[in-house]
């Protein structure tokens, strides 16, 4: 496949996964400004319900990565019944996942609000709202499975317009119950659920379609779900391992100062910002991996590898630039305070300047994500935080506050943390184990 050819490729199934990816946030940020408008209390408790919840559904994406590999790889052998069977032996997976989080987080709400030690009040807001969404988990769920589905088609479009529908779905309900109706908190819960189930029946319809076109079969096949529980439990604990890593970070900057904690807030916003355009390429390198060693086509998969790469690096430099040129205004924009925005701005330079890092581990995350080495994700994620954990300690020990504490909390994360996930990864593309050829 000519360079041209395959770069067209990678931007056919990145650009719509890019658009799905910023439609998923804009669901909290539609209920934020909706219940922002009710007061401080009510928008108190939705902060609190809504960091269960993303830690909850981020812990979950795994439903989305562990259907990708397996149905993609089905799809480039030609199997295409098979590969839909796959991919809905997941939806079957995380259908029963869902319902067993969503009771068991229906009965704990109490206990986990309680965790934050909030005054009555703002617990009595997130319980209402925490305890209504939870029987929409299992929605989330099953579109993260559908999604996954349907990348490994060689899809991203679809996902993309059922995001944008439920997204305005959402936006719409919300309005309507919170201030037609007057429910409040628990009219924005309301709606999101709705809007979320109606994303599911979309999925039902296509994948149902998808089903008779190709014969494959709708019932749950238990060998099916037992791969995907298998894959998907390697890929849990990778995610655990990338969410311990995180709350570390939060844990020292708590330490060093409230200024410093805002100031990592702010940094920490940009790079997840910037990681949608990355995390886009690693969807299309998912895609395209599985897809080359299904069809047993190894120097296909190896083009894949040079040229998400070579886009991961260019992006990474295109966005370091625009982060680094704006440094001096970001802390403006989020604080409004010229003493505030001095001191993240040398974190920010920090992090502009690890973009193009940033760019290679998330695309080499998505080749192994999409050759199915979740084993070996599992592993590297625990082995990353070997270097990591000492350096923050190191750091809590001495505690430097002000620009400095900040900037070298950066180092850490990004010189410290990202350096080991671009080794580990790194070493394992170099080698040839992963790349298992057939279905």
């Amino acid at each position: 496949m000519p360079v041209s050819t395959l770069n067209r490729e990678i931007l056919r199934l990145a650009v719509p996964a890019l658009g799905a990816l910023i439609a998923e946030p804009m669901f909290l940020i539609v209920d934020a400004a909706l219940v922002g408008h009710l007061g401080v209390v009510p928008l108190a408790g939705l902060g609190i319900a809504s960091a269960v919840l993303q830690t909850i559904v981020g812990l979950m994406v795994f439903l989305a990565y562990s259907t990708t590999p397996a149905v993609a790889r089905r799809f480039g052998a030609g199997h295409h019944g098979d590969a839909v069977s796959a991919g809905i032996d997941g939806l079957w997976l995380a259908l029963g996942l869902g319902a067993v989080l969503a009771v068991a987080g229906w009965f704990a709400t109490p206990v986990l609000v309680g965790m934050f030690g909030a005054d009555a009040a703002v617990a009595e807001q997130a319980e209402i709202y925490l305890g209504l969404s939870m029987w929409g988990l299992p929605a989330m769920l099953i579109v993260f499975a559908a999604t996954g589905l349907l990348r490994g088609m060689q899809d991203t479009v679809t996902p993309l317009w059922i995001a944008g529908l439920g997204f305005g779905a959402n936006a719409l309900l919300n309005w309507l119950f919170i201030y037609g109706f007057g429910w409040g908190i628990a009219g924005s819960a309301a709606g999101t659920i709705i809007a979320q189930w109606g994303m599911v029946g979309a999925y039902a319809l296509v994948v149902a379609r998808l089903a008779r076109r190709h014969t494959a079969s709708i019932r749950p096949q238990r060998a099916g779900m037992r791969g995907s529980a298998r894959a998907g439990g390697w890929l849990f604990l990778r995610t655990l391992s990338l969410r311990a890593a995180l709350l570390a970070t939060v844990g020292v900057a708590t330490g060093l100062g409230t200024a410093e904690l805002a100031g990592w807030q702010v940094a920490f916003t940009m790079f997840s910002t910037a990681a949608f355009a990355l995390d886009a390429l690693a969807i299309a390198a998912q895609a395209l991996i599985g897809r080359g060693l299904g069809a047993g086509d190894e120097p296909f998969v190896r083009r894949v590898v040079g040229r998400t790469m070579a886009w991961g690096v260019w992006f990474g430099v295109i966005i370091g630039v625009l982060i680094g040129g704006f440094s001096g205004l970001i802390g403006l924009l989020f604080t409004g305070d010229a003493e505030l925005a001095a001191l993240i701005q040398p974190a920010l330079i920090v992090l502009a300047v690890a973009q193009p890092v940033c760019g290679i581990v998330f695309v080499l995350d998505g080749v192994l994500i999409g050759a199915g080495d979740a084993k070996f994700l599992a592993i590297a994620g625990v082995l990353n935080l070997v270097p990591y954990i000492p350096a923050l300690l190191i750091l809590a020990a001495v505690a430097p506050t002000g620009a400095a504490g900040l900037a070298w909390l950066a180092v850490c994360f990004f010189g410290v943390y990202m350096l080991a996930r671009l080794a580990t990864l790194g070493w394992r593309v170099r080698r040839p184990q992963w790349l298992r050829v057939g279905v």
